[in-house]
């Protein structure tokens, strides 16, 4: 996940001694809140006091403007309209490491639609499902077997031990264990696009988040669109940051665009969209208002965000912060190409000529990001660009926990396998698959998108 400058960290975990990662904020063995550990660590007589917390890393105040257009891109046209809105729906959470795995007896299967019954229906969409199912909230902990308690109370038991209850940190509160938790791992597909996200192998909980749908144009044309934020890991709430800005953004996409806003217009309306829904985060505390407007903000919710729009013709890509948009061709002759720009600290140093793109994502600064969606961000400036590819293909967009193991574009398309665009769920899941077996120290987050867009049902997941 991505992350902003840190206090320095305990060199293991109070509760279990588990030496954490660099900017690990909980522990990634037992959850264990280690900033909270090293501010009491550091008010002890005789330790070094703990730094005050940057919001940003190497941050110009008058950054170079951008195109609009890339050198494949092409003006969209004025008259971009959906027939009607798609309907709301978001990732359906499945959990490979759930109950099931430790005797439980399986959730129930899913509805007909796929979508959890708090989900808004008339959602044609597929969903993949291990162990558990989705309450619809894409956040919460895995519920066991059997929610009633003697007595009939509702508490959910514990995975393990069956007999203790769950605490609402997600732990037994009789034998500790850990529950698997919804957005533990997560897949969605429509047809013609998919997403899949995983927790990662390190952390202790997702961050990240996705949301994706499908709609016709009114000559019928097909409009797919995917929306993937990673939560800034140094911030309190990351994952119902993340989860904020990918229904915001999705939602403001499939309400501007059939009014007719141009793509590029529409995409930043919609980073607009996801940024506010962050911010009101930051006062979503009875004690906020009591506290002075410089105080209320300190270390509020963040995340990232990259959005993709591809229709029949054009593909327009949106972003803040470093998750990014990768163009792969099914032929693999032709170049692919990486369509997002880091706001980052090794980004900035590349750009100024400073380092060398090896030396720069090398440095442990490398990750520290220079934009943000959160109320304590700079001034927000969303990139938008459109691009007209001239033969077929596959948008990857995704977090960082994906692109670390396949940085470069070159190193993305050899992941990516060569029938991406008629299984793009095959796709999303080789693809955190490929994170996992490099080590999955992050969270993992992908949706590939065929380009042109294929026909199909309108509806999100």
């Amino acid at each position: 996940m991505s992350q902003m400058p840190q206090p320095a960290q305990l060199s293991a975990c109070p509760t279990c001694d588990e030496p954490p990662q660099a900017g690990d904020r909980y522990c990634d063995q037992c959850g264990a809140d280690l900033a909270a550990a090293a501010a009491s660590a550091a008010q002890t007589p005789g330790d070094r006091p703990v730094p005050p917390r940057l919001n940003g890393a190497a941050w110009s105040p008058h950054p170079e403007p951008e195109p609009d257009d890339y050198e494949l891109a092409a003006p969209a046209p004025d008259d971009y309209e959906l027939a009607t809105p798609a309907p709301d729906g978001y990732g359906q959470p499945a959990d490979p490491r759930a109950a099931g795995a430790l005797g439980a007896p399986e959730a129930a299967p899913p509805t007909e639609t796929g979508t959890p019954a708090e989900i808004d229906t008339g959602v044609n969409a597929s969903t993949h499902t291990s162990a558990a199912t989705s309450t619809g909230s894409m956040a919460g902990t895995g519920t066991g077997a059997g929610p009633r308690l003697p007595g009939g109370e509702h508490r959910p038991r514990c995975a393990a031990c069956q007999e203790g209850t769950i605490d609402q940190d997600g732990y037994c509160e009789r034998c500790g264990h850990a529950q698997a938790r919804e957005r533990d791992h997560m897949e969605s597909e429509l047809e013609g696009i998919a997403a899949a996200s995983d927790r990662g192998l390190r952390h202790h909980r997702n961050e990240d988040a996705f949301a994706v749908s499908a709609a016709e144009l009114p000559d019928g044309s097909p409009v797919m669109v995917a929306v993937v934020c990673d939560g800034v890991s140094s911030a309190t709430r990351p994952d119902d940051a993340s989860a904020a800005a990918a229904h915001a953004a999705g939602e403001a996409l499939r309400t501007s665009l059939p009014r007719g806003a141009h793509p590029q217009q529409a995409m930043n309306e919609a980073i607009v969209a996801a940024a506010e829904a962050v911010n009101s985060l930051a006062l979503d505390t009875g004690a906020a208002a009591a506290h002075h407007e410089g105080q209320r903000h300190q270390n509020a919710p963040a995340c990232t965000i990259v959005s993709a729009v591809v229709t029949s013709d054009i593909l327009t890509i949106g972003w803040v912060g470093d998750s990014r948009a990768y163009w792969v061709p099914d032929d693999r002759t032709a170049p692919p190409a990486r369509l997002t720009e880091d706001d980052s600290w090794a980004a900035q140093m590349v750009a100024a000529g400073l380092m060398s793109e090896a030396e720069a994502y090398a440095d442990e600064r490398a990750h520290a990001i220079t934009g943000w969606l959160g109320a304590d961000a700079y001034e927000l400036e969303p990139h938008t660009a459109s691009y007209k590819p001239d033969r077929p293909g596959v948008v990857v967009v995704c977090t960082d926990g994906l692109w670390n193991y396949a940085e470069s574009a070159e190193q993305m398309a050899r992941a990516v396998p060569s029938d991406a665009r008629s299984r793009p769920l095959n796709t999303a899941q080789i693809l955190v698959g490929h994170a996992l077996d490099g080590g999955g120290h992050d969270n993992v987050t992908v949706a590939v998108v065929p380009f042109p867009a294929a026909p199909g049902r309108a509806g999100s997941a």
